[in-house]
């Protein structure tokens, strides 16, 4: 069912949002933004609402995004693994009879994350690390999920390799860059993997205490994709209080259950067209239940 954007839904404030900023700060990649088609808002489930936008110019480029909005009173996530083998974001969705998938942290195309994750207490897969140096961007922060279920970004920093395994939480998965904290913009490095354009995939808590899953296509003439400050402004658009980036490239994956076309509705890079059918197999996803 098609929902109105009364429910403050993304479209509406992204565009007014990116008005704002191109009539503020004249001559940013802002100020020409126009949009392909009508966004679509869809209303999947009570609380659990989906949303396709397109654009034919977003900071100068064509630009594909798929945002799933999650209310946690009515919905709850988790972390799946394929242990040390790799799996499809849909096959892992299926499997674990989830409403939705997104692909989760960084992983070896030989087997297993390479990345600290912890599923229901228990360790599936430990940082991998050279001693002596500082823990790289994507390994400093986690999303966390407590005994009752509500989803949480940390950051545990670069001096400290083992600062997850402390971690309480019965459910951890070390992933960044972060991007967002308490609502102010992190700093990033700069180097070719914050900085160039590529398929994204993040999560995000807004301020109104909702979470927001999100895939921006890239690598195709239909997509560009984002480099990571992109990515962090379109999420202060969205309202986004805590942002964390998760593996993206050609890993970028949206499944949603019933839907067509297996039930991704991005469109994964690796296969090079502009189809749904491109999955790369990885090494774990969060996944949406019903509470």
């Amino acid at each position: 069912m098609t929902i109105t954007f009364r429910l403050r839904f993304f479209a509406l404030l992204l565009v007014v949002s990116v008005s704002v900023t191109a009539q503020s700060v004249p001559g940013t990649l802002a100020d020409s933004v126009r949009v392909t088609s009508q966004p679509t808002a869809i209303q999947l489930k009570r609380g659990l609402d989906w949303q396709t936008m397109r654009f034919d110019s977003l900071f100068g480029s064509p630009q594909n995004l798929n945002i799933l909005r999650v209310r946690p009173r009515r919905w709850r996530l988790s972390f799946a693994s394929a242990g040390d083998s790799l799996w499809t974001t849909s096959r892992l969705g299926r499997q674990h009879g989830a409403t939705a998938a997104l692909n989760g942290t960084f992983f070896s195309f030989k087997g297993g994350s390479v990345d600290h994750i912890k599923i229901d207490k228990r360790v599936l897969d430990t940082t991998r690390y050279t001693p002596g140096k500082e823990l790289e961007e994507h390994r400093q922060a986690a999303i966390v999920i407590d005994r009752r279920g509500k989803a949480s970004i940390v950051f545990g920093g670069a001096a400290n390799p083992r600062w997850a395994s402390g971690r309480p939480e019965p459910n951890v998965m070390v992933t960044g860059p972060l991007l967002l904290q308490g609502g102010k913009r992190s700093l990033l490095k700069t180097n070719a993997f914050n900085d160039n354009r590529h398929p994204r995939t993040c999560l995000c808590l807004t301020k109104d205490r909702h979470v927001l899953l999100l895939t921006a296509d890239g690598r195709h003439k239909n997509a560009a994709g984002f480099s990571l400050p992109e990515l962090a402004t379109v999420l202060t658009w969205l309202g986004c209080r805590d942002a964390i980036n998760l593996d993206g490239g050609g890993s970028t994956t949206l499944w949603l259950a019933g839907q067509p076309e297996n039930g991704v509705v991005n469109y994964p890079s690796d296969s090079k067209q502009w189809i749904h059918t491109g999955e790369r197999p990885v090494s774990n996803v969060l996944l949406v239940h019903p509470r």
